[in-house]
């Protein structure tokens, strides 16, 4: 059997764009995202600390060390300027990876910059 598990997030990060005439995804500053396990094209949940909003999509890589968080496309509609999300990626485990499970949580400051990297539920 399967489980399906957090495998990493990014807490609190800050909206620095909304992209409402590009094709769809979240642009995540390269660094960052790195940094919590995300791939391009990895399926992400974003939650929308602000109006509750909860929706998927994917991930593209922006560029390294500039704290860019985009939403694109039609999740442009689902956030503002500012709002403050948290970006979870899930994946699939066997029972026997359980005991030595980790996912990677990174907590970021108003700017976006790594306060740190956690490897713990």
């Amino acid at each position: 059997m399967r489980f399906e598990m957090l495998h990493s997030k990014i807490h609190r990060a800050k909206v620095t764009d909304a992209n409402l005439n590009y094709v769809g995804s979240i642009t995540i500053d390269s660094h960052l995202a790195k940094n919590a396990d995300l791939f391009e094209g990895m399926k992400v949940e974003i939650l929308n600390i602000n109006n509750g909003e909860r929706f998927s999509t994917y991930v593209i890589f922006g560029t390294p060390s500039s704290g860019e968080i985009c939403l694109n496309g039609a999740a442009a509609r689902k956030v503002q300027i500012g709002d403050i999300i948290i970006i979870v990626a899930y994946g699939s485990y066997e029972k026997s990876e359980l005991p030595s499970y980790r996912p990677t949580i990174v907590m970021v400051d108003e700017q976006n910059k790594i306060l740190s990297i956690k490897n713990e539920v």
